[in-house]
């Protein structure tokens, strides 16, 4: 098959073939194949005592109803029927815990290489994909990969061992015995083949539910803040509702398909057939009373195939659908590659746009022909109404996006012929929305360089007015912060994103109206930090704050995608009306 283009190409544990869900599992199980071996040789084994049990109360019932009783034959029988219980309890637990371990080990490689695509995917794919989707993906469709091997493969397996002795053993009474065994087990597959065709789609539409039911969830706990203060929580229980309903009715679906499972008719007919075909032969004198009894104990075994797949199968549907929607994620197409091979040279921090296009997916351009060149060390500002493209134009820049047209150069070098990660490591981007992370302080200021010394962060944090009250926690450095930063205030966020951002030391800082949440005490203070971080690297500061933009060297105007002035303060203040009207606003 033909490897999708990933963003990142991060180490996998070994190579998997995603052309097909059925493939793709099999190409995880076949790692465990040692495990495999055991758990196939304890399933034959299994049926295979049991047969011989069968065939040994047969033996039994002859022994007891003879003129003579024979005390030492049955004493050996019962001993032999003894051993194979044994024997099958150790076989049984080799069988059933082959299987669990298989499906433990291949649903965490399965975790690990899910994990491991979504890292590699670009922001196209992210900014495009549900998150509540994602998780549904990422947890309950891999642990019904899971369920696939145990339960599901490890009841299929052993009870379709069950099927192959009463075929084995029957003709050691009579050659016409295997006709029963031999018809049921024709009927069985083909009604089988019936069922799993009608119960595919239906499990694929509890999977897809289930997926939209956790999407409307993640919605609603993420933007909990807007419900509650637009008063929406009945329109937004009446829409969770919907997808219930959604997710019940399916699920009822299958509970319906699985109700009407026809083995369970041709069991009752097997058995019913067998042993009147048994007694027919016994009045006939081909066999006697004791095989009568042994036949019909092996087509007992019939039982474990037929009730076994009335949920088994189910849930091998269930974790082939399931694997089906995991490699619909892993398999779907970036626009960007790592390109491991490419420029890695030390980074200077000269920018250029030259004749940029930009749009998202097939909508109307974001950023239209847009030129102009920064030097190394120069400040920009770039400044415009909402909407305009000015956060599109920086993400260009470290190719969370690619153009459409024209071309963005790094020290000359087109953005998309450099190595990505060395590209984005010489880049530091400082949002609006700060991301933190539900770890420490040090940790949060140190994500982007994990070595750095303790002096190293608290330099950071100083450098950036954030030590001051950081010390005011009672663990200081080692303070756990919610989810996102929850704990603490906007200023205090952004305080930690710009010391995240001087510890990497990046030749390219873009500051995305990172200091909005800052009071005007602290303003003035984070204004020196950024004067002076600015200088020596290049900076893109998009912002409204006046302050900010006076000292850039170059100010870029963007209206409606297109560039539409740029020079300095005094230059824009003479000559462009628009920057006028910002300005004066």
């Amino acid at each position: 098959m033909t490897d999708t283009i990933a963003e990142f190409t991060l180490p996998q544990q070994y190579k998997t073939d995603r052309s097909s869900a059925a493939r793709w599992i099999f190409s995880h199980a076949i790692h465990q194949w040692p495990i495999v071996l055991i758990a196939l040789a304890g399933a034959l084994g299994n049926a295979g005592l049991l047969a011989i049990i069968q065939v040994k109360v047969g033996e039994a019932f002859n022994v007891v109803s003879a003129a003579v009783f024979d005390n030492k034959a049955l004493i050996a029988i019962t001993a032999v029927i003894l051993a194979c219980s044994v024997g099958r309890g150790v076989l049984q637990f080799s069988r059933n815990f082959g299987f669990e371990f298989i499906a433990q080990r291949v649903e965490r490689a399965v975790r690990r290489e899910l994990y491991t695509s979504l890292l590699g995917k670009s922001m196209t794919f992210h900014n495009l994909q549900p998150v509540g989707d994602t998780m549904a993906r990422a947890t309950n469709d891999v642990r019904e990969v899971n369920f696939l091997f145990s339960p599901g493969l490890n009841m299929v397996v052993g009870s379709l061992t069950f099927l192959i002795f009463p075929l084995v053993a029957a003709p050691r009474y009579d050659l016409q015995l295997i006709i029963v065994p031999a018809v049921f087990i024709v009927l069985y597959f083909f009604a089988l083949r019936i069922y799993m065709r009608g119960l595919a789609p239906i499990t694929e539409e509890v999977r897809e539910s289930f997926g939209a039911l956790n999407i409307r969830l993640a919605e609603s706990l993420d933007g909990v803040e807007t419900v509650k203060g637009s008063a929406r929580e009945l329109a937004e229980i009446a829409l969770f509702k919907q997808n219930v309903k959604r997710y019940k009715d399916a699920s009822v679906e299958q509970g319906k398909k699985e109700a009407r499972f026809l083995p369970l008719l041709l069991y009752g007919i097997a058995l019913a057939a067998g042993l009147l075909h048994a007694l027919l032969l016994f009045r006939a004198g081909k066999i006697d009373i004791g095989e009568v009894v042994g036949y019909f104990g092996l087509l007992l075994m019939l039982d474990f195939p037929t009730f076994a797949s009335l949920w088994a199968y189910s849930r091998i549907s269930l974790g082939l659908a399931g694997a089906k929607r995991i490699l619909e994620v892993m398999n779907r197409e970036d626009n960007l590659d790592q390109n491991a091979a490419g420029y890695a040279q030390p980074m200077r921090g000269e920018v250029e746009f030259r004749e940029v296009t930009f749009r998202y997916a097939d909508g109307e351009p974001v950023l239209d022909h847009v030129s102009f060149k920064v030097k190394p060390g120069q400040t920009v500002a770039i400044v415009g109404q909402t909407g305009s493209g000015k956060t599109s134009m920086a993400r260009l820049i470290n190719r969370t996006y690619d153009v459409n047209e024209g071309r963005v150069l790094v020290d000359g070098v087109d953005v998309r012929d450099w190595n990505l990660e060395n590209l984005r490591r010489n880049i530091s981007i400082i949002e609006q929305d700060i991301f933190l992370f539900s770890r420490s302080i040090a940790e949060n200021i140190a994500f982007g360089k994990p070595g750095a010394s303790q002096q190293e962060i608290e330099d950071a944090a100083t450098a950036a007015q954030a030590h001051e009250f950081i010390e005011t926690f009672a663990d200081g450095y080692q303070t756990i912060i919610g989810e996102r930063g929850v704990t603490l205030s906007g200023g205090q966020r952004q305080r930690l994103a710009l010391a995240r951002a001087f510890l990497t030391d990046p030749r390219i800082l873009m500051l995305d109206d990172s200091t909005s949440a800052i009071d005007s005490a602290t303003e003035d203070k984070i204004q020196r930090a950024i004067y002076a971080a600015a200088k020596g690297r290049t900076t893109f500061i998009i912002t409204h704050r006046l302050s900010q933009i006076r000292w850039a060297d170059l100010i870029l105007v963007v209206k409606g995608g297109a560039l539409t002035a740029a020079g300095t303060h005094d230059d824009l203040m003479r000559t462009s009306d628009a920057y006028r009207r910002i300005f004066s606003d």
